[in-house]
């Protein structure tokens, strides 16, 4: 494929000859309406009406019986991991094919992130390759209840899938390996808003799950992230947690213990409100330049990602394989270099130098994805 073919094509697809960026927000529906009314109101801080809406409506549109509205994604996720028991010193499960948000979240709760490979098809967690893992480097304890890890002697108190760029892993899979070892599953759903496996919608499958609203994300509330899980004592906590671990009174200040203050502001939650009411048609936006796209590169001979079976993707960003290094490199360079926006894959968090020293299987497929991997411009067409 001729570089030059994909900029022509993708100009034409969002109506635009340059600038075009990988995921920009938009915003065309009571965004406005609902900030003005926010401000009038005065409760511009966590209290307010529209965090408790946007949480009704997350949970709702994802089936989960409860949502708990945090500042990003990456607090959600260590939240999530300290209600589910992960301690300083403890070893958690991951992929090294994601944003180093999901390592971070780990490192923030004191914990090390031991790193298993992706499959080629999903761009997530492989089962056989988790089972495969610990059926090698762990021994359960009955004293503790707890899986070990036989080589450094620390328990492995989570696991931590990625539904990479909206496209849903096999969870199933994974949580039935989890349940096999009793560690639970934590489910990094921040890019996949919108994407189910089996009819069910993810970040539902585990103990619970997060969802991202940064401005690239299909849904933004300038920020933003949210807790979701059908366990209430968990989201009760959760939100405790969030909240400086305040005891509820009318004048008193009594907080119970060392907590977080990581509750989302009713501003932002007014944005997210506004951006849920549109969210049925951004996925149908999204579906029809994923299928634009597929068609285009059947006809140049590139291979695009597509939703594995048993799947629906949001398709948050679309993405190519390419044959190589030096290829991905030249397409990346020239793309950007001529008002396009494209993006490699992530380096892979065992190459970054503060994750360099963490444990990890055989990697291949991580490896190989991310020497071919290119994200291409996916945002809501107007």
């Amino acid at each position: 494929m001729q570089v030059e073919q994909f900029l022509a094509f993708t100009r034409k697809l969002f109506n635009r000859k340059a600038n075009i960026l990988l995921h920009e927000p938009v915003f065309i529906g009571k965004e406005k309406e609902y900030l003005i009314d926010c401000i009038n109101s005065t409760f511009v801080s966590y209290a307010g009406k529209y965090v408790t809406e946007f949480e009704e409506m997350t949970a709702q549109f994802t089936g989960s019986k409860y949502a708990v509205a945090v500042v990003n994604g990456t607090a959600a996720l260590q939240i999530a991991l300290l209600l589910a028991g992960v301690k300083p010193g403890d070893e958690v499960i991951t992929q090294p094919l994601t944003f180093v948000a999901t390592a971070n979240a780990i490192s923030h709760c004191g914990a090390a992130p031991v790193f298993i490979d992706v499959d080629l098809s999903t761009m997530g967690m492989s089962p056989e390759k988790l089972e495969e893992w610990c059926a090698e480097n762990s021994i359960f304890s009955a004293s503790t209840n707890q899986t070990i890890n036989k080589l450094t002697n620390k328990p492995i108190s989570a696991i931590v899938p990625m539904h990479t760029f909206g496209f849903p892993c096999k969870i199933e899979e994974i949580v039935e390996i989890a349940n096999k070892y009793n560690i639970p599953v934590i489910e990094d759903s921040a890019e996949s808003l919108g994407s189910y496996y089996k009819g069910k919608h993810t970040g539902t499958f585990g103990l619970a799950g997060i969802l991202s609203y940064n401005a690239n994300k299909i849904i933004t509330a300038g920020g933003g992230g949210m807790i979701i899980t059908d366990c209430a004592d968990f989201a009760k906590k959760a939100k405790h947690l969030t909240t400086t671990a305040k005891l509820p009174h009318r004048y008193e200040f009594v907080h119970d213990e060392i907590a977080f203050n990581y509750r989302l502001t009713n501003v932002n939650a007014a944005i997210g409100v506004a951006q849920m009411e549109q969210i049925d048609k951004r996925l149908i936006n999204k579906r029809e330049t994923a299928a634009k796209y597929h068609e285009f590169f059947k006809t140049v001979g590139v291979k695009s990602f597509s939703e594995p079976e048993n799947t629906k993707a949001n398709y948050w960003l679309n993405a190519i394989l390419l044959n190589n290094l030096e290829e991905r490199n030249s397409f990346l360079e020239y793309s950007n270099n001529n008002g396009v926006m494209t993006r490699p894959v992530w380096k892979l968090l065992n190459k970054l130098e503060m994750y360099k020293n963490c444990q990890h299987g055989n990697l291949e497929n991580s490896e190989w994805l991310e020497e071919r991997v290119v994200s291409i411009p996916s945002g809501v067409r107007l």
